[in-house]
């Protein structure tokens, strides 16, 4: 790795970080190294990378020290955090802060923070068209990233804006549910507008894009999208890519989603929300032109169906616990 630049992958085992991780690995000419940081080195994902030439190395995002240990030496840092893991958009906060002050510590010469949009931004205080979560928020885990970009700055960062992960479809259970009488249905509050959706994998992707571009992108804020589809848009092309027969679309309200009663119901029912009544500003915050400039092999729905076909129907498949 010596005359390489080391890229420290926070979450390497994971969707954002493991598609970087993957992006470096699968390129071996493009003079960058994958440092993984992980908390469980001797995990199965962790073995995998290990195997095709990515150094391992322990740390956790709750633990400063680890992380200066674990950036110490590196050019870049891949920076993100994972909200689902504990629902607490405070502690989403100060793994951020942990990360950046880590980063600046270790005087790494390039930092891309995963982020998202403050959803606050779209209202007033008193809007009532949907409730305030965890005191303070709208949408917790889009506004603490928002808020954690003042840790980063001052550090030679860039500012990744993501999408909606399609992959949600098999790792969330969001895919639609085959129902008693064998026909498959899904409901969302997003009415007919469209959401901005990715491929996890390419989010990683472009990140490896921004790393190679080298100080172009310093400073910047990137927002990134592979498409923007209706659900019944997406309902369509799962009935045309699995043969699940025509897929029922119910355009439920957001307060009735927000009850829906599953871990997050709230958070993601506020999610949606934001998708549908600011489908303007969201998709204006995004550009494909831009993703697919920075990761060529930008997938299409389609494309990232056709690969994930049998986890999508699998999780279809899956009764709704």
């Amino acid at each position: 790795m010596a005359d390489k630049k080391i890229i420290a992958v926070v979450g390497s085992t994971g969707q954002q970080g493991g598609g970087l991780a993957a992006a470096i690995l699968a390129d071996p000419n493009g003079g960058f190294a994958c440092r993984a940081i992980t908390r469980k080195t001797d995990g199965d994902k962790a073995k995998a990378l290990a195997a095709k030439g990515a150094e391992i190395v322990k740390a956790d995002l709750d633990d400063v020290e680890s992380l200066k240990k674990a950036f110490a030496g590196a050019y870049g840092v891949y920076a993100v955090t994972n909200f689902w893991e504990h629902f607490s958009a405070e502690k989403e906060k100060a793994q951020a802060k942990n990360i950046a002050d880590a980063a600046k510590a270790a005087g790494v010469k390039h930092v891309i923070w995963s982020t998202l949009e403050d959803t606050r931004q779209f209202m007033k205080p008193d809007d009532k068209r949907m409730p305030m979560l965890q005191e303070k928020y709208r949408v917790p885990h889009f506004d603490a990233k928002a808020e954690a970009n003042a840790f980063f700055a001052g550090l030679p960062v860039t500012y990744l804006v993501t999408s909606f992960y399609w992959d949600n479809f098999f790792l969330f259970g969001l895919a639609p549910k085959k129902g008693a009488d064998g026909k498959y249905a899904w409901a969302y509050p997003m009415a007919g507008a469209k959401m901005a959706g990715i491929a996890a994998e390419d989010i990683g992707k472009c990140a490896y894009g921004i790393f190679k571009a080298g100080s172009q992108y310093i400073g910047k804020t990137v927002g990134i999208v592979g498409e923007e589809l209706t659900v019944s848009e997406m309902g369509a092309k799962l009935d045309k890519g699995l043969g699940l027969g025509p897929v029922t679309y119910h355009a439920v309200e957001a307060d009735a989603y927000r009850g829906f009663g599953f871990p997050g119901a709230d958070e993601m029912g506020n999610m949606f929300q934001v998708y549908r009544d600011f489908e303007k500003q969201v998709s204006g915050a995004r550009s494909q032109d831009v993703a697919r400039r920075l990761n060529p092999g930008l997938m299409t729905f389609d494309q990232w169906l056709a690969k994930h076909k049998a986890a999508v129907k699998a999780a279809a498949d899956t009764p709704a616990s």
